[in-house]
């Protein structure tokens, strides 16, 4: 096999390429760099690049591999193989024919003079992995045959910017699987890739529009070879006919959050507005005094419908089907976690004025990150320019989330229904809308989302985090396939 991995640091390829040199499997390492390193070790070579992830830097290491497996090394990072780890990975490809291998491994997290091991097992790969940010782990083992079969039926990948390596497992994976090997094969230094609360806003970033726009492209043509694109035809939203008790309701599902529902609330009942509209906080058994400090705020206040399920087994899902099967709720139901505040007066008017503007099953707005303190926090305003009509039904299948806050048509999802989890459920409604009708979008900032130690969005472990990505690849392939039959039946 070949080993191929990118250095800016002359030192960290000194430290990681020596005990893949010493496999018998291996016969040279090509070192993508940006002229910093000097190769001179026996069996590597090396060319300058700018990205290692380039479709050009990608074509100069395939230029130079004439083994049948190709080793990617993840980027600037010290990697240490298991015992017998690359035998494995092959041994696993020949059994399977897979288009790549890839697999578990620790991460080893220094304190001073000390360090320690930590499990880092990551995901299977489903038809649904869409997203650029998949974790493959520090070593992704690819076949060379089947790089090479994908680029001669789908043609090579962009050969500027950074979605090369991403399309190209994109068209890998249309022919061949990649394969998941559940075993640590693998030691990685940590420190190098950020924890989950970091990297959830990446593609929002302004600095990395264009390369969004480039993997939106990668994304948008694989999903045209799987027959899972779909045009920008869109059903209208039916007059179902159906009488409610107001224009709106705004709906809080919350679990011991004392200290921040009532100023969720608060903000609910401060809107200004030209129609009748309440505030339904669905309480899911709270047990921290949540329970009576909203009993006393719904005394004072009529508007507040304080629904406790009658089940236990609810989770966030569970309390929105409760809130939009409640005959008290309104034409739209709104969107307000118990975390957060809406950023002004005028909120819900503009979500219900751009309602009866178009014909949408679902409008979602803009919203500002904040501290407790309400200052602002990098990245800001996530406002999800990258929508387009012509492509944002398709493009949702990419990305982690659509925005907030999240906007419904009542009789419309009622009809569709959350699913019962804790994490997902509104880009679960989102993409099942997204499949047949139009979604509105505010571009202003509507919103103040608070980041916080204790609230849900905070950096999470990587258990817990492999477990909600999995579960979005999982709606991603439902949806595709969904998306399949529809184009099937056309």
């Amino acid at each position: 096999m070949t080993v191929a991995s990118f250095f800016r640091d002359p030192s960290a390829c000194d430290r990681t390429l020596p005990p893949f040199l010493r496999c018998p499997l291996v016969d040279c390492a090509i070192v993508v760099h940006r002229g910093a390193c000097r190769i001179s070790r026996p069996g590597c070579a090396g060319f300058r690049t700018a990205s290692f992830t380039s479709g050009r830097t990608l074509a100069g290491i395939l230029e130079r591999t004439g083994t049948p497996y190709l080793l990617m090394i993840r980027p600037e990072q010290e990697v240490l193989p298991g015992p017998f780890a690359l035998e494995r990975m092959v041994d696993a490809m020949e059994a399977t024919g897979a288009g790549m291998v890839f697999a578990d491994f620790y991460e080893r997290e220094k304190a001073g003079r000390d360090s320690r091991l930590r499990e880092h097992p990551v995901n299977d790969y489903q038809p649904g992995s869409l997203r650029e940010d998949f974790d493959f782990g520090p070593l992704m083992l690819f076949s060379v045959a089947a790089i090479r079969r994908a680029l001669k039926k789908y043609g090579p990948p962009p050969e500027s910017g950074c979605a090369g390596l991403y399309d190209l497992r994109l068209k890998v994976s249309t022919d061949r699987s990649l394969f998941h090997l559940p075993e640590f094969l693998a030691t990685q230094t940590a420190g190098g890739r950020p924890g989950s609360g970091e990297k959830q806003f990446d593609y929002q970033d302004p600095r990395n529009r264009s390369e969004q726009r480039a993997m939106e492209r990668a994304a948008t043509r694989h999903l045209q070879r799987m027959g899972a694109w779909l045009p920008p035809v869109f059903r209208k939203v039916p007059g179902f006919g159906t009488r409610f008790p107001g224009e709106a309701s705004v709906v809080i599902p919350v679990r011991n959050r004392v200290r921040t529902v009532a100023g969720a609330v608060m903000s609910a009942l401060s809107q200004k507005t030209e129609f009748p509209f309440n505030v339904i906080v669905v309480d899911n058994h709270s047990t921290d005094g949540t329970t009576p400090l909203l009993a006393r705020m719904a005394r004072k206040d009529d508007r507040i419908v304080h629904l406790i399920p009658s089940r236990p087994d609810l989770h966030i899902g569970g309390c929105w089907n409760e809130a939009i099967f409640s005959p008290s709720c309104g034409r739209y139901a709104v969107q307000l976690d118990s975390d957060d505040l809406y950023s002004g007066h005028d909120t819900l008017q503009k979500i219900v004025d751009r309602f009866r503007g178009g014909d949408f099953g679902m409008v979602i707005g803009s919203y500002t990150l904040v501290n407790e303190r309400l200052e602002e926090i990098d990245p800001g305003l996530i406002d999800h320019r990258e929508w387009t009509d012509a492509n944002g039904r398709n493009n949702a299948l990419r990305i982690n989330g659509l925005g907030a806050p999240r906007a419904f048509d009542t009789e419309l999802v009622r009809r569709i229904r959350f699913p019962n989890v804790g994490y997902g459920e509104d880009y679960a409604v989102a993409l099942r809308l997204s499949r047949e009708y139009r979604i509105g979008r505010i571009y202003e900032s509507l919103y103040l989302c608070r980041r916080w130690k204790g609230n849900t969005d905070a950096s999470l472990d990587v258990e817990k985090t492999n477990r909600n990505d999995a579960y979005k690849d999982r709606l991603r392939t439902l949806e595709i396939l969904a998306r399949r039959q529809i184009n099937r039946r056309r």
